[in-house]
C-alpha cells in the first residue's frame, strides 16, 4: 500500500504502528521519527514560522479573509505519487489541508486514493484514529497493542495523582493569549492536575490575561502550538502587557514542547503527559528533554 500523510500526527501514527515502509509522501511539518524525513513533502504553507506569535496570527487571519488556504497541497506530485491512502485531518486548517479541498483534489486521480480523515478532539478519539489508521493499513493487531501500552502508561500516571489536584493553566499561544484544549485537559488529569482554562474536547480559547490570571492557577505550563521550548522561552522574553507579567510571575512556569508532545494527536501525547507529571508535581526536568522551568528575567 502507499500512503502519503498531510499532518505530523498521521505520519507518527503510521510510524508507531510499524508502516513507515508504507509511506511515499508527508506533509511540509512531517519531522519525526527520523526514518522518514527523506520522503517527498507534499504541502507546503506561505506562513514564515520565524515570525513572532502576533505576526503568524495576523497572517493566519488575512489568509483567511482572503479566501487562501493557510496548507496547499502540490497536486501535481499527488498524481505522481498515486497513493492508494491519503490521511488528513478536519480539526484545524492552520496544522493541515483542507478535507473537503483535498477530497476535490483526490477525485480528479485515476484510481482515486481512499481519504481517511482524522478526527480526534479527545484522548479517546486519538485512540479510535490510531484503531482507524491501523486497519486501512491492514495492521490491526499493532493498533491494538500500540493503544493498550499507551492507555497503561496513562493509568500509571494517574495512580499517582494526590488527593487534591493543583490548579494549571496551559497556555497554547502567547500573542494572542490562547487556552489549549482538546485533549490537553485529559493530558494534565492523567499528569495529576486541573486544566482550569478547559474542559476535554474543548476548542482552544482565545482570552485576556485578566481572564487568565482570574482563573487562579497554581502551575502555567506554556506548549506553544506547533513550537519547542526554545521558541516559548524567546516569546515569552517579548515584552508584555502588566497583567501578563504578574501572571507569569506568580506560580511556577513551565515550558512543554508543544511541537512534539501536545499538538499532534498522536502517541507522543502520552509523551507529554509523561512530562506534565513532573512539572505540576514540582520535579526539576532535568531528565525530560522539551520540558524546562522558565524564571522570568533568567
Amino acid at each position: 500500500m502507499r500512503v502519503v500523510t498531510l499532518l505530523p500526527a498521521a505520519t507518527e501514527i503510521v510510524a508507531a504502528l510499524g508502516g513507515a515502509g508504507s509511506l511515499v509522501g508527508i506533509s511540509h511539518e512531517c519531522d519525526y521519527p527520523p526514518s522518514v524525513l527523506h520522503l517527498p513533502r507534499v504541502t507546503s504553507t506561505p506562513i514564515d514560522p520565524s515570525r513572532p506569535g502576533a505576526a503568524i496570527d495576523a497572517e493566519v487571519r488575512r489568509l483567511r479573509e482572503a479566501g487562501r488556504a493557510v496548507i496547499q497541497v502540490d497536486a501535481d506530485l499527488l498524481r505522481e505519487l498515486a497513493p492508494d491512502l491519503v490521511i488528513v485531518q478536519d480539526l484545524c486548517e492552520v496544522c493541515a489541508v483542507a478535507d473537503g479541498e483535498l477530497r476535490r483534489l483526490t477525485a480528479l486521480l485515476d484510481p482515486a486514493p481512499r481519504v481517511l480523515t482524522l478526527t480526534g478532539r479527545t484522548m479517546e478519539g486519538v485512540f479510535t484514529d490510531i484503531r482507524r489508521v491501523s486497519d486501512a493499513l491492514d495492521l490491526a493487531s499493532e493498533g491494538d497493542e500500540l493503544v493498550s501500552g499507551l492507555r497503561s502508561r496513562l493509568a500509571r500516571l494517574r495512580g499517582g495523582v494526590p488527593g487534591r489536584l493543583p490548579r494549571v493553566l496551559c497556555i497554547e499561544w502567547l500573542e494572542p493569549l490562547y487556552l489549549a484544549g482538546h485533549w490537553v485537559p485529559e493530558l494534565v488529569a492523567a499528569a495529576g492536575g486541573e486544566d482550569v482554562g478547559a474542559g476535554p474536547g474543548a476548542h482552544s480559547a482565545r482570552v485576556t490575561w485578566e481572564a487568565a490570571a482570574a482563573l487562579g492557577p497554581e502551575c502555567i505550563v506554556v506548549m506553544l502550538c506547533g513550537f519547542r521550548v526554545d521558541r516559548a522561552r524567546g516569546e515569552l522574553a517579548r515584552p508584555r502587557p502588566p497583567a501578563a507579567t504578574a501572571l507569569l510571575s506568580g506560580p511556577p512556569v513551565w515550558l512543554l514542547d508543544g511541537h512534539a508532545y501536545t499538538s499532534r494527536p498522536g502517541p507522543r501525547l502520552v509523551d507529554g503527559a509523561e512530562r506534565l507529571h513532573v512539572a505540576i508535581t514540582g520535579g526539576d526536568g532535568a531528565d525530560h528533554a522539551g520540558l524546562a522551568r522558565w524564571r522570568p528575567g533568567a
